[in-house]
């Protein structure tokens, strides 16, 4: 399944802060979580991660490791193709 995570930060992002966020990165493997897509961004929300796990409680699981650090939003992507095919 596919993510895309819209998050916050909760401070101001420094060194230290970086590298904590590249250790919890690594960590979601164990929860099957990858990281496919990563962006900092301009506007209401500072980056964009974009997830691929094999369900929402892995997602789930894995967002939580964050959760000092940033606020999130988090939905469900599904590919263009296979939703042009739900279309009945």
């Amino acid at each position: 399944m596919i993510f895309i995570s819209l998050g916050k930060l909760k401070s101001k992002p420094t060194k230290n802060g970086i590298a904590e966020v590249n250790k919890l990165a690594e960590k979601m493997s164990k929860y099957g979580v990858k990281i496919i897509g990563s962006y900092w961004t301009l506007g209401r929300y500072d980056s964009v991660l974009i997830l691929e796990a094999p369900d929402e409680k892995a997602a789930m699981k894995g967002a939580l490791l964050f959760g000092d650090i940033v606020s999130t939003e988090t939905m469900v992507a599904v590919p263009r193709n296979e939703a042009v095919k739900l279309i009945g």
